[in-house]
Formats: structure tokens, C-alpha cells, sequence
């Protein structure tokens, strides 16, 4: 006597016609390029290379990394999302054995999004996808002016 398969023949087969719909897409997105639900980048309007420096109180000094002039001060307590997102980040670094010494790169598209990269290993963090509110707390960390909304 055979044994009885968990799921019905045509299930089955249903089943692997989804995963080979799948598949092919996934084919044919990376051959032509396209990736659905990812808008392409627009043109950027202003980028700012920063770097984030813990303070033996607990404040986070945010420098601009080409003039060395201080953008912002976080006191302990405040901004709690962009503390422990740059606080992941740096730890990342530290556990790669990355340069900690590398700032990081906050850049405004024009269609009004902003990404965070960090160019010791490319990684590029779209900061819309954390809500508007902790995407705010870093917009303030670009020259005023320049970001088109």
C-alpha cells in the first residue's frame, strides 16, 4: 500500500505552477532591470556627509564631515529612533571590522525622499520606509532650503 500525499495531486500541482510564475518573474525583472513596487530615484537635490559622535554625556554631536561645523546635538533622551538607528549602524561597522571613521552620506531626492548610505559598504537605507516622523529628524540634519518636497 502507497501512501497517501499530504496535499491533494492538483493542489500540488497548482502549487508549483505559482512558484514557476514566481520564479520567472523574479527572471525577468533582474534581466530587464525593473524591480515592481521600488519608484525609481529621482535626481537629488542636496546630499551631506555626516558624522555621528558620541559625547562622554551621552550626547550624540551630528558634524558636517567636509566643514567640520556641528549640524546638531542630540541630548540624551531625544530622538530615540535616530540614536538607535546610527547606534546599529556603528555597531554593523564594528563587527565587519569596517572604518568607524567613514561618515555617513544623507541625501534628499527630489521627489522628496531621503536615503541614508554608509559608504564603507554601500548599504543605503531608504528613510521613508521608518515613517514620516523619523524621516523628518534626519531632514533636519540638511541645509535648510535646498530640500524640494
Amino acid at each position: 500500500m502507497q501512501p497517501r500525499p499530504v496535499l491533494p495531486r492538483p493542489a500540488m500541482v497548482i502549487a508549483g505552477m505559482v512558484l514557476a510564475v514566481i520564479v520567472a518573474g523574479a527572471g525577468v525583472a533582474r534581466w530587464t532591470g525593473s524591480v515592481a513596487g521600488v519608484p525609481p530615484r529621482s535626481e537629488p537635490v542636496v546630499a551631506r556627509d555626516l558624522r555621528f559622535l558620541d559625547q562622554a554625556d551621552g550626547t550624540i554631536s551630528v558634524v558636517d564631515a567636509d566643514s567640520g561645523r556641528a549640524v546638531a546635538s542630540i541630548a540624551r533622551g531625544e530622538d530615540s529612533f535616530l540614536r538607535a538607528l546610527m547606534r546599529g549602524l556603528a555597531m554593523r561597522r564594528y563587527r565587519a571590522g569596517l572604518d568607524a571613521t567613514v561618515p555617513f552620506r544623507l541625501i534628499a531626492w527630489k521627489d522628496g525622499r531621503l536615503t541614508l548610505v554608509d559608504p564603507s559598504d554601500s548599504t543605503s537605507l531608504e528613510l521613508e520606509a521608518f515613517g514620516a516622523t523619523n524621516e523628518h529628524v534626519f531632514a533636519r540634519l540638511l541645509p535648510i532650503g535646498e530640500i524640494v518636497r
